[in-house]
């Protein structure tokens, strides 16, 4: 149809503990969700999971991006900013980006908060 019914998943070393709602009917959503999660000291990655929901099957995976602790350490004031979706199929061509604020709160990598906010997508 043109379109998709996109929802992100957020994992933490490959735990899902969130999901977005869906956006339907549209190749450029609009979530304006934030989120907070406390992060265990020995987090090695963050990955957003761009779905497209589907009734009839099972939901496709459009794409997603890993935020790694190395790049939290290297914008320490945070990031923001459109990041490409990689493929998660070697077989499957990717396109698109995703709008990200991601914010580290905290003094000390043992009481670490993530403040992420899934702004868009296109």
């Amino acid at each position: 149809t043109g379109s998709s019914d996109p929802y992100c998943i957020v994992k933490i070393d490959d735990e899902a503990i969130i999901r977005t709602a869906t956006v339907w009917k549209t190749l450029s959503p609009f979530w304006g969700e934030e989120y907070e999660v406390h992060l265990q000291p020995s987090f090695h990655s963050i990955s957003i999971y761009v779905m497209d929901e589907d009734a009839l099957s099972r939901d496709d995976v459009i794409g997603k991006v890993c935020i790694t602790r190395d790049m939290l350490v290297q914008h320490p004031k945070g990031y923001s900013g459109w990041v490409s979706l990689s493929e998660v199929d070697p077989d499957e061509e990717v396109q698109g980006e995703i709008h990200l604020r991601v914010q580290v709160l905290g003094d000390q990598w043992s009481q670490w908060r993530l403040l992420c906010t899934v702004l868009e997508a296109r």
